[in-house]
């Protein structure tokens, strides 16, 4: 390794020593994002926005599958139709971006700049549904919003970000809640499937649940840090929304009655979520089925006769099975290594004379550094199958990091000495009232992640006040 390959990998704070500098390092060395000169808003990069693309189009799919359609509304939303829903506006306030002047004139009506966009799919919704023959309206858009966060870090908090946000309305609860269950499971299905990240599926307490929802369902996650990070969040609004906004439709029997509505959620923020769980000292970890690029090929002695021409058959064949890029700049073959190793590319293939000679490459996992050799005729079915493994393995991996950070507390003191010297998931009984869930938080810092669809009972009583229990509850800091 050169001594210029050396440096660049030395830029990157070790985890263990500074974990949010060792993020910050990462998000830039990686080439994932850079600070914008508006405050909490920081601009994509190709890598990010690529890999964006890649949840998006997955994501996508998924909703078209289960028959929803995207479309898009507007930016801004007026004053009077915010405050529609009181629960709603209240829990936006302190967040929201206002526009008061439009060019040289002051507004007559403040705007505000979309932070989600429930009240204007309400308002739409409540013009275009008459009878239970329109219904349901599955509806999703892919945009940003704008949130004005006081403390921000890339892709997990910022003024602005990418999302999208599903809303729906059915003629029954029923159906409302099935669909609010559905779009759940499609995350959690999204976060193990694709990108190697396991997550506890649960519903919200009262406290932490969606301004203006019945009953806010979310996906959890573990970071390396042992913080927490909620992943994707599906709502239930009832008839919240639809009172407040006169959405009402004509049943069967000609009688009028309020739909009953969804809206849920995932941004960019679950980048950052790839970077926390899988990441190390010398970068990314990039999960194999959403990384942009699955296999880059680095050719050895490039210069010498046949080797980039031979590169560039491998490169043909294997874009047939894989994302595959080649890298023939003039940076020697260490700096691509450690370049390529920061961005977390799953597959290194390396091919110089003497492999050209012996008609093989070397194959180099990113998750464990392995160094496989393989003949090239058998590269479309090794890849593929390598490739395979390394999603298997950091899943695995995943898991059981977030296993050893899962700690039990049945006491205050172990709860806090959980919290304190391990990190990671507590699991508590809790008696349901919103003075306990407020005092563990003061003592410990730890908020109510979810109450998990998987019960346990680890006693009997509330940790916190001795009282019968009614739930156990994941229980974490988080991001």
């Amino acid at each position: 390794m050169s001594k210029n390959n050396n440096k660049r990998v030395e830029q990157i704070t070790s985890m263990d020593v500074d974990f949010a500098q060792w993020y910050t390092d990462i998000v830039k060395k990686a080439e994932l994002a850079d600070y914008s000169s508006v405050r909490g808003c920081v601009i994509l990069r190709p890598y990010a926005y690529a890999i964006w693309e890649n949840i998006q189009k997955y994501l996508d799919g998924k909703f078209k599958e289960k028959g929803h359609e995207n479309v898009y509304m507007p930016m801004l939303i007026p004053e009077s139709l915010l405050q529609k829903e009181k629960d709603h506006v209240e829990g936006f306030a302190p967040e929201v971006a206002w526009v008061t002047k439009g060019g040289n004139d002051e507004l007559t009506e403040k705007l505000c700049v979309r932070p989600t966009s429930e009240t204007l799919f309400c308002e739409h919704y409540a013009k275009i549904v008459q009878s239970y023959k329109d219904l349901p309206k599955l509806y999703n858009q892919w945009c940003s919003v704008v949130r004005w966060e006081k403390t921000t870090r890339p892709f997990l908090r910022t003024s602005e970000f990418l999302w999208q946000e599903g809303h729906t309305i059915h003629a029954t609860k029923e159906e409302a809640e099935a669909e609010t269950i559905q779009m759940l499971n499609i995350y959690a299905e999204f976060c193990e499937n694709m990108l190697a990240i396991p997550v506890v599926k649960g519903r919200k307490t009262e406290k932490e649940k969606f301004a203006g929802a019945e009953a806010t369902y979310t996906i959890e996650s573990l970071m390396h840090d042992g913080k927490a990070l909620q992943s994707g969040t599906s709502h239930f609004f009832g008839q919240n929304f639809a009172k407040a906004f006169g959405i009402q439709f004509a049943d069967k029997n000609e009688k009028l009655e309020y739909v009953n509505q969804t809206s849920w959620g995932m941004s960019t923020r679950i980048i950052g979520g790839i970077i926390m769980v899988h990441g190390d000292d010398e970068g990314l970890k990039m999960p194999p089925r959403i990384a942009p690029t699955q296999v880059v090929i680095i050719p050895v002695a490039q210069h010498k006769a046949g080797v980039i021409e031979k590169a560039t058959e491998l490169k043909d064949r294997i874009s047939k099975v894989a994302r595959v890029k080649m890298d023939i700049s003039d940076k020697t073959p260490g700096w691509k290594f450690s370049e390529y190793e920061m961005k977390g590319i799953p597959v290194r293939l390396e091919i110089g004379p003497k492999d050209i000679e012996k008609n093989q490459v070397v194959l180099v996992r990113r998750d464990t550094r392995e160094k496989i050799f393989v003949s090239m005729d058998e590269l479309e079915t090794k890849i593929p199958e390598l490739l395979e493994d390394i999603h298997n393995s950091m899943l695995t991996a995943a898991t059981k990091a977030r296993e050893e950070k899962t700690s039990t507390a049945t006491t205050m003191e172990e709860f806090n000495d959980k919290v304190e010297n391990k990190t990671g998931f507590v699991k508590a009984m809790w008696c349901g009232d919103k003075e306990c869930e407020d005092k563990i938080k003061e003592v410990t810092g730890a908020t109510s992640r979810c109450i998990p669809f998987e019960q346990e009972e680890l006693s009997g009583t509330c940790v916190c006040c001795g009282k019968k229990a009614k739930h156990m509850v994941y229980w974490g800091r988080a991001y």
